[in-house]
């Protein structure tokens, strides 16, 4: 099902350009106010808001989940689709999007 959702071709190539240690905690802080209350402390999709979305919110523990390339992550955490909200308002710098995917991460 992770496949279903359609990551234009140049967004699937891009790499982090920040290195995983560079503001870490920053990462982490964005993770939990923006993120948390749907994927769950653990990125498990256990959240307490999960049971009012409809799609499936994924698990980032997974194997399957962590083989997207970094910047399919950059362009779901942006551009959202269904449940998953857009983020280009809420967070409007790359660099702080970038920071969420280095933190996901770290949820294997």
């Amino acid at each position: 099902e992770l496949n279903a959702w359609k990551v234009p071709s140049k967004y699937v190539t891009m790499k982090i350009p920040i290195s995983a240690k560079q503001d870490a905690p920053i990462g982490k802080s964005l993770f939990d106010k923006h993120c948390k209350s749907c994927h769950g402390k653990e990125g498990y999709g256990d959240g307490p808001k999960a049971s009012e979305m409809k799609g499936d919110l994924g698990d980032f523990s997974t194997s399957e989940f962590q083989k997207q390339s970094d910047g399919a992550l950059f362009y779901k955490t942006t551009f959202g689709r269904n449940d998953m909200p857009e983020y280009t308002k809420k967070i409007p710098d790359d660099e702080d999007r970038w920071l969420i995917v280095n933190y996901i991460r770290t949820l294997k």
